[in-house]
């Protein structure tokens, strides 16, 4: 059993006609639990119905809330909406709950003890929450940024910043790409980008998802390919945390890459043929089915 911790925001993903529990870290946190991890969010909720709904889910699936704080903003709520592929753009609510955390003792003694410290770019859009991420930063053993490139919430100078302190980091394809061309590489070929990226942040770990196409992994200075599992899509919220939280933890777990690959990318898949972020998935089920396809 591994000991991670997910930083960042938590929050409810607003559809047209529901509302769902969502945010990357709480997504990561809640697909790290199914696969048999100690897990703790750093984040916080607003003191109000919504902040309350957040804390008791949290503590009904087994995940701690002793570091999300409670303040006088609101809980975090992003607009969703999907796209004739079910492909989702985000309208992310600022100056709410999780933009406003503070650094307090109990957090440093939890980053100290874990074995992974889980973070996305979007967590550094407000200054406190960014502030309390670099204290943190400093303190964790192995960094996984997640990057999130929402418009208008991040900047290259944060970018930057954030990839040379990561020991791995996950991109899409238009997110490397663009980063890439920002910091004066212009090619677009994904490896060319990934060893670029490499060469910059001095990242030995790195991976780029492809949305259907699969995803490809950059580790010990060897590539590994992985096609995408072909389902019908419901939607997208939430694949890439799964995706994430899989690959990770089989790393943890010392399984091969291309391997740990693979179930990151069908776990990916699987969560895009429900709806909403967190679908329950068994070990089990996706051994079932990646024998199946």
């Amino acid at each position: 059993m591994n000991h991670i911790c997910c930083y960042g925001e938590i929050l409810w993903d607003i559809f047209h006609d529901d509302k769902k529990i969502g945010g990357a870290p709480l997504n990561s946190a809640l697909r790290f639990k199914s696969l048999g991890n100690n897990v703790e969010i750093i984040s916080a909720v607003g003191k109000d119905p919504l902040g309350d709904k957040l804390i008791s889910f949290l503590n009904k699936n087994g995940i701690s809330t002793k570091l999300i704080l409670r303040n006088r903003n609101e809980t975090g709520k992003v607009i969703i909406s999907l796209d004739k592929q079910k492909n989702a753009t985000y309208n992310i609510k600022n100056n709410v709950a999780w933009d406003f955390i503070a650094i307090n003792d109990s957090m440093i003694e939890k980053i100290n003890n874990s074995d992974a410290f889980i973070f996305g770019s979007l967590s550094s859009r407000n200054n406190p929450t960014k502030k309390t991420l670099f204290e943190l930063l400093e303190k964790a053993s192995f960094k996984v940024l997640d990057i999130n490139l929402r418009a208008p919430y991040y900047n290259l100078n944060t970018i930057k910043k954030l990839l040379n302190k990561a020991d791995f980091i996950k991109f899409n394809e238009d997110e490397i790409v663009e980063i890439s061309s920002e910091l004066g590489h212009f090619k677009k070929d994904i490896k060319s980008c990934i060893l670029f990226i490499s060469e910059f942040s001095k990242t030995k770990s790195i991976c780029v998802t492809k949305g259907g196409k699969g995803a490809i992994l950059f580790y010990e200075n060897k590539f590994y390919n992985q096609n995408g599992f072909k389902v019908n899509v419901e939607d997208t919220v939430g694949s890439g945390d799964s995706f994430l939280a899989m690959l990770i933890n089989e790393l943890l777990n010392k399984k091969e890459p291309q391997e740990s690959l693979k179930f990151a990318c069908a776990i990916g898949a699987m969560v895009a043929t429900k709806s909403g972020a967190n679908p329950e998935f068994s070990r089990s089920k996706i051994k079932d089915f990646i024998e199946s396809y």
